[in-house]
């Protein structure tokens, strides 16, 4: 038996995850990057859990939380502090970064980045 999620629904879904901390842009922007995963798919559909989408998807501001949560803040301290202020080219390498080893995604408000 299968349930249809509009987007609307699989967005509130995750936002009442009580264990997730999804902002409304963010889970938009996850369940947005589902549906275009299906589409690319095939419309083969992607099984809704919001608790794998919560273990495998993290929420960030910026890429500099996501590098601080990943590489300890001494660590992330260092390495923003060793690209001397350029934060287009500190992001640009990040990105790179996380995409060679997972999955990006971008949106007004913050990134969401897979478990690697």
């Amino acid at each position: 038996m299968k349930t249809t999620l509009t987007t609307t629904e699989a967005v509130h879904r995750l936002i009442d995850d009580e264990y997730a901390n999804w902002s409304r842009a963010g889970a938009f922007a996850l369940v947005e990057y589902l549906e275009e995963l299906e589409e690319d798919m095939g419309n083969e559909e992607i099984e809704f859990c919001p608790v794998s989408l919560r273990c495998d998807f993290s929420q960030y501001s910026d890429f500099e939380e996501w590098a601080k949560e990943q590489w300890g803040e001494d660590l992330a301290c260092e390495y923003w502090r060793e690209e001397s202020g350029d934060t287009e080219e500190q992001d640009e390498k990040t990105r790179e970064y996380i995409r060679d080893r997972g999955t990006l995604i971008e949106f007004d408000g913050g990134i969401i980045v897979s478990s690697f």
